[in-house]
């Protein structure tokens, strides 16, 4: 009897402790959402002044970035998507995928350092991280929901009411509070500690086989992917061939212009171990199979970026080399970051 109530007891303080809103892995502190800008940085290009992260903002959309109340159906939030453990990308998914299973048109972009960015979405077409959200959760085939919709489901929501009255001090909710609330959330994923990092500020060492990578990215890759945020912030046509399924114009969609046709906003390479599959349709699954293809000439669009012709050749060594710089991008202390958790799972 002893054994089984010691077990059922235990049992007990077990779903207590997994119900508990104090489980101390989620518990952050205002210390945790205080701005800390890597030194070698540039100057971001948001403007916190206008929307200055609080603990209580910051918990507000870290909560609306987790909740399937933002979809139509509640099937699916910002995190179906966006995962944590991909640099907050899709792991494996070629093409983005939403409500009632219906398949996007493009590869789920990696959501990190974005206060450093001047325009989201691979064509550029969100002008400003407040506003990016209103994409994906009025898209008919990512959330298919109106914010109209959202903010009277908010609205009605009593957990949501204390959320937004300890953010903003008050009981008004609205999308203008909403987005702020996700933004003061992804301002903060911040990726800078990789073993790049570490080895930039002289805290780590790299392999013959790391530098000779590094030698090579910078003379073959930087002029698009620049440090220390391993993007320029422009659109190229980095020569893939066309899917004649997608037919997906790129850039040239959001300005009309010809010039820009099948031009795609250059990604950071940050994390780029845990973001494929690769390119704005996903085609590449593997770093090698990217390398390769800037190295394969022949195989190039016509319109090509010049940039992308500069590269040259590439030996099979090389391509190797490549790829073992790539992976010191790696950045484990952004992707375990607790800060970023879903807090539903407590």
């Amino acid at each position: 009897m002893r054994k089984i109530f010691g077990f059922i007891f235990g049992i007990s303080l077990l779903l207590s402790f997994v119900a508990s809103n104090e489980n101390p892995y989620f518990k952050i502190s205002k210390k945790d959402v205080k701005l800390n800008l890597p030194k070698e940085f540039p100057a971001p290009l948001y403007n916190f002044k206008e929307n200055p992260i609080t603990l209580a903002g910051f918990e507000l959309g870290r909560k609306l970035f987790y909740d399937e109340i933002l979809s139509r159906d509640s099937s699916v939030s910002c995190h179906t998507c966006h995962q944590r453990i991909a640099a907050f990308a899709h792991i494996d998914h070629a093409l983005s995928h939403g409500i009632d299973a219906k398949i996007g048109t493009r590869n789920v972009p990696a959501l990190q350092n974005l206060i450093w960015r001047d325009a989201f979405m691979w064509d550029g077409g969100i002008n400003h991280l407040e506003v990016q959200a209103i994409n994906p959760i009025t898209s008919k085939i990512e959330m298919d929901e109106t914010l109209a919709n959202v903010i009277r489901k908010l609205q009605v929501n009593e957990e949501y009411k204390f959320l937004f009255k300890k953010a903003f001090q008050d009981t008004v909710i609205n999308s203008q509070r909403m987005l702020k609330a996700i933004a003061q959330f992804t301002s903060l994923m911040i990726s800078s500690n990789s073993r790049y990092d570490k080895y930039m500020r002289g805290e780590d060492t790299f392999s013959i086989q790391e530098k000779n990578g590094l030698t090579l990215f910078r003379q073959k890759c930087a002029s698009c992917h620049r440090e220390p945020l391993f993007t320029d912030n422009s659109y190229r046509d980095n020569g893939i061939l066309l899917d004649t399924s997608l037919k997906d114009l790129g850039r040239g969609k959001i300005t009309q212009l010809a010039i820009d046709n099948y031009k795609f906003k250059v990604p950071s390479l940050r994390n780029a171990e845990m973001t494929y599959p690769y390119m704005h349709d996903g085609r590449y699954r593997k770093l090698y199979d990217v390398v390769k293809h800037y190295a394969n000439h022949n195989s190039h669009s016509a319109s090509v970026d010049s940039a992308v012709i500069k590269i040259g050749t590439i030996s099979d060594n090389e391509k190797v080399d490549l790829v073992a710089f790539l992976l010191t991008l790696t950045d484990k202390k952004f992707l375990y970051d607790k800060r970023f958790s879903n807090p539903n799972f407590k």
